[in-house]
């Protein structure tokens, strides 16, 4: 039985570092903000956040920012209200989607019929999931769905199981009573990223920086300013838990689908994340990254 839940959690961890993948590109992607400025926003600003959390926008900005966790709420403020003064949230995602099954037809071709043969167990999937604690998660799920296009669908739906996935992962960080920064800096530092980029590249600023690594040296994680070996043990030991956590998406699809899906995306995902080192740099979508990787 041990054994058997271990190879739940790896292929779990296969299918979340692929879903990562598959997705994160779309979120730099000069045709996705091209698009999106299209419909009157100013230089597509704000593009991440508005297309991303476009099913929960209308909640507000308040339970956007609680399920984003370690992002800048003035940036999630900024992002939402332009969206609001110049387009929708449904057109927003709409110009994303557009970009989606242009950039895949176009990157990686390969994967398109076999991604698409997946859209119906990947919804069943998603709509067995729990949501309690998973708002950003039901929104998505909640979200109107494509008629007749089943690489969009597919795509969605891996989405929309990643997002229960992230929003498992806020739970856990939170239930260990991790600041968004301080999660940021552990995290970058369990990356080997340099210094403080990760926190930063989400809004952090140098008083939230300060006050985080005395946070972190409280808790014994960090010594003289750094993330020491019992902050990267921590890390590691996050991840193992949300990577147990995170296997009921696969285990509700099964082991040949789970399987499949990685077969189908592993072998050309490094196309798409080549997308964002071209339009973004090497360090954005830091979890379709391989370092650390078990």
């Amino acid at each position: 039985m041990a054994h058997a839940e271990q190879n739940w959690t790896e292929l779990a961890g296969r299918c979340a570092f692929e879903s990562h993948r598959l997705v994160g590109w779309i979120y730099w992607d000069p045709t996705g903000i091209a698009n999106y400025a299209a419909l009157g926003v100013p230089d597509g600003a704000g593009y991440y956040i508005a297309t991303r959390a476009a099913p929960l926008g209308a909640a507000g900005d308040g339970p956007v920012i609680a399920t984003f966790g370690s992002i800048h709420p003035d940036f999630i403020r900024m992002s939402l209200g332009l969206c609001r003064t110049h387009t929708t949230f449904a057109a927003a995602a709409a110009a994303r989607d557009s970009a989606v099954v242009d950039g895949l037809l176009r990157e990686v071709p390969e994967i398109v019929q076999g991604l698409a043969e997946l859209a119906g167990p990947l919804w069943e999937v998603a709509d067995e999931l729990p949501m309690g604690g998973r708002a950003l998660f039901a929104a998505h799920r909640d979200w109107p769905r494509p008629d007749g296009d089943e690489l969009l669908s597919a795509w969605l739906a891996v989405n929309c199981i990643r997002e229960w996935r992230g929003d498992t992962h806020w739970a856990i960080q939170v239930a260990d009573d991790l600041s968004g920064t301080a999660s940021g800096i552990l995290d970058g530092a369990w990356r080997d990223y340099d210094d403080d980029w990760l926190p930063r590249s989400r809004g952090a600023d140098d008083a939230a920086i300060e006050a985080a690594i005395v946070e972190l040296e409280a808790r014994g994680l960090a010594t003289d300013r750094a993330v020491n070996d019992a902050g990267i043990a921590h890390r590691q030991e996050l991840e193992d838990r949300l990577d147990r956590i995170g296997s009921l998406p696969w285990r509700l699809l099964g082991e040949e689908r789970s399987e499949r899906l990685v077969a189908v995306v592993e072998p050309f995902a490094e196309r798409l994340m080549g997308r964002i080192d071209a339009t973004a740099g090497p360090n954005w979508m830091p979890a379709g990254r391989s370092a650390r990787r078990k």
